[in-house]
This record gives C-alpha cells, structure tokens and sequence, in this order.
C-alpha cells in the first residue's frame, strides 16, 4: 500500500462529523491513487469546493494539515486548493477510488490522469514535467484526448484575467508534444487579445 493511500486511511479514520465530504484529489497524488506511479511529496491537494468550506475545511485541516499529528506521521499534508486555481477543463472528470481498509466517513475521488496532465501544464515545475512524462510513457495519456481537454481548460481561462498566462501553457504542451509523445507542436489558437 502506498504512503499517500496510509494517509487518506488514518484521516478517514479520524474523521468524527456526520458529513461525509467528498474529497476530490489533484496533482500527484491523484496520479498515485490510479497507477503503479510512486514519488514523494509532501502535500495531497484536494479542491476546496462549496462542499469543504466553512467547518468542514477547518476539521479538515485540523486533522490532517501542515503541522498536524498526521501529517508527521506520514509526512504528507492536506491542502484545501481553491476552487478557481487549477488549470482544468469546464468539467473535469472524477475516478471513485476506494481505499481498502478505510471506513466511509470520507469519499474520495482522484482527477482523471490527462486532466491531471493538463492541470500541470500551468505550473511546469520539474515535478510536473516528470510526472507528466511517467504517465505518457505509461501509455495513460493518449495526445488527441489530451488536446481536446487542454483546449477545453484554455477556452475556459479566455474568460477571464488568466487569459495573459495561456501562450506559456501552449509553449509547456509544445514541449511536452515535442520531448514526451515526440510529435509536432499542435497549433492551438488563442484570441488574438492574448
């Protein structure tokens, strides 16, 4: 069993409310909760949605956030990520996962993994373009399904003040066409106010 599954088994047991809120994972540990992928990191980012605000997200981070018991024990924390930050598309798609061992009190559901690849796109870390290049390598990222999604969250961000930030995101999925799937860049057309 995986690290990251530990900790979402000890925090599904420490959790005493009569809500059972929905945990939607992103990033990394997304990706470790549906394939053979393993690396270390120190945080398990969850979408804060209208579901975990208020006193749900403040247990939440009780229980399991920086500092915490739990997050010494297995050195990974919670993160509440805001609702409007990750780069996705208008409806991502969400995987039940179910944690062997692990009571109910907690739903959790991991971001699909070329969503999970396109929400890299926007930070670019040297994390992010490994994490990216494992699953592609894995054969889990089909590039036609990863360019409809990409274009999906890009239609999404020319809604708004993000909008200045999309030619750096086309040029990170040129470099990943290019280094990872070894294909042509893909045109991706941006309004021209951008």
């Amino acid at each position: 069993m995986k690290l990251v599954e530990r900790f979402l088994i000890e925090l599904a047991r420490a959790w005493d409310r009569e809500e059972q809120p929905r945990l939607q994972v992103l990033g990394s540990t997304a990706l470790m909760l549906q394939t053979d992928f393993v690396r270390a990191t120190k945080d398990s980012d969850v979408l804060r949605t209208l579901a975990l605000d208020g006193e749900v997200a403040e247990r939440l981070l009780a229980l399991a956030g920086p500092s915490t018991p739990l997050a010494r024990r297995w050195s990974i924390y919670l993160e509440l990520v805001p609702n409007g930050l990750p780069f996705l598309p208008r409806v991502p798609v969400w995987h039940a996962v179910p944690l062997a061992g692990a009571p109910t009190t907690l739903s959790i559901e991991a971001l699909d993994v070329v969503d999970v690849v396109v929400s890299k796109l926007k930070r670019f870390s040297a994390n992010d373009r490994s994490d990216i290049e494992a699953m592609v390598a894995r054969g889990l990222v089909p590039h036609d399904r990863l360019l409809k999604r990409f274009v999906d969250a890009v239609d999404v961000f020319t809604a708004d003040a993000r909008a200045s930030d999309l030619p750096r995101y086309v040029e990170n999925l040129h470099e990943i066409e290019r280094d990872a799937f070894g294909v042509d860049e893909s045109e991706i057309e941006l309004p021209e106010w951008v």
